[in-house]
């Protein structure tokens, strides 16, 4: 069932945007017709367009999310000290560094001093904040407890970005050892190896398979460069392409949940990232059916984000958490199913869930630095691997015209 990204009006000339699952636009009409909307346009994520986002550059890849997090924890501060919403969003625009993240902010403030809500301007900017900050902050300006959920709200993101700290940092050395790996290679194969083949070829030397394999490709890099590179760009950039359509992403997802290396961590990871958004959405108020729906949204993996919509489904009929994820055991450990159950069954779900968390918030950096250390040998065998591949298929040659001139 494709995701569309609408934008409807009500009748009192409110206008409304966000993301909604529906078989068709005339059945996303009906939904929001039911809210009390009408439907002004609307289009799949699909057809918004490739979009790859890295937390480096914030106006060409995305807001980071540190960025989101001082913007939360300021807010709660001056939600809690008596500032009123629009002087608190002016004096946080002049904070953020990003330009983008500083107009939606300017806009969210001219829109709450014409009148509307502060949830109501975040889901004006689903680029920005994601469906689980709106809700989050919607409950609490009906409950009267904002500043309560900002802090829960904060706890949410500073977990997120411990989570994604510990596993970029377990991966950034392999990837630079790579990166660094494959530049050499490059130099060698352009630099190095032409000038072997001319002397293999003034001596008239005869070339075995692999020395023949390393020679033309150095020739083809040295003399077709301007072919070369560009093929290898445009190969990364359908890589990347294909990963963010929908059948990219679930071929990857499912390749690594069985990575032997991978497929702990990526468990782990969104079990943690699962249990951590239903126990701040159920303190904030959420209802659990709507909650395991922003959730599935949340996780990283397609696989776990189905098993929650799935729950969600099953929830609304009147089944139990646990055993929705209990039919699940391939992604969820039973240790969750079982605590989920003992939340349910004692009335303290939130506090269970957060518990569950932190456990699971602690294997997986745990996991990371087993993974930092098994990562390590491996490179050294695959560099060495390749040096050796490349030594022999130089030398050979060598050794063939020394025992011709014996």
């Amino acid at each position: 069932m494709p995701t569309y990204f609408y934008t409807a009006v009500s009748q009192a000339g409110e206008s409304k945007t966000g993301y909604q699952e529906a078989k068709d636009e005339k059945e996303l009409a009906s939904l929001l017709r039911q809210q009390g909307f009408v439907l002004t346009s609307a289009k799949t994520k699909e057809s918004k367009g490739f979009s790859f986002r890295f937390d480096l550059s914030a106006d060409v890849f995305g807001i980071p999310l540190e960025e989101k997090l001082m913007f939360v924890r300021n807010l709660r501060v001056m939600v809690g000290a008596g500032v009123a919403l629009p002087k608190s969003l002016d004096i946080l625009s002049q904070q953020v560094r990003s330009k983008t993240f500083k107009k939606a902010v300017l806009d969210m403030k001219e829109k709450i001093v014409q009148g509307k809500a502060l949830s109501q301007t975040l889901d004006e900017h689903p680029e920005i904040f994601s469906e689980l900050f709106a809700n989050m902050v919607r409950v609490g300006e009906e409950s009267g407890t904002l500043e309560n959920v900002l802090s829960q709200l904060a706890l949410q993101l500073e977990k997120e970005h411990e989570l994604r700290t510990q596993i970029t940092g377990a991966l950034l050395y392999p990837a630079i050892i790579v990166v660094a790996m494959i530049g050499i290679g490059i130099l060698m194969l352009v630099t190095v190896v032409p000038k072997l083949a001319q002397t293999f070829k003034e001596l008239g030397v005869e070339l075995p398979f692999t020395t023949r394999l390393v020679i033309n490709t150095g020739t083809f890099l040295s003399q077709k460069w301007y072919f070369a590179f560009p093929a290898l760009l445009a190969l990364l950039f359908l890589a990347f392409r294909s990963l963010g359509t929908k059948k990219g992403k679930r071929i990857m997802d499912a390749f690594m949940l069985k990575a032997p290396l991978l497929s702990d961590l990526v468990r782990k990871t969104n079990s943690a990232t699962t249990l951590r958004t239903l126990s701040s959405l159920i303190a904030t108020g959420v209802p659990i059916v709507r909650g395991l729906e922003i959730t599935s949204r949340v996780v990283g993996n397609v696989f776990f984000g189905e098993a929650l919509e799935q729950a969600a489904k099953e929830v609304a009929k009147g089944a139990k958490v646990s055993d929705s994820l209990a039919k699940h055991e391939k992604l969820y450990p039973i240790l969750v199913t079982q605590m989920v159950s003992v939340g349910e069954e004692t009335g303290e779900s939130s506090e269970i869930l957060a518990k569950l968390a932190e456990f699971y918030e602690e294997e997986v950096t745990q996991v990371t630095k087993n993974l930092a250390s098994v990562i390590e040998p491996l490179l050294m065998l695959v560099i060495g691997g390749v040096v050796g591949f490349f030594a022999v298929s130089m030398i050979s040659p060598m050794y063939s015209l020394l025992n011709s001139i014996k």
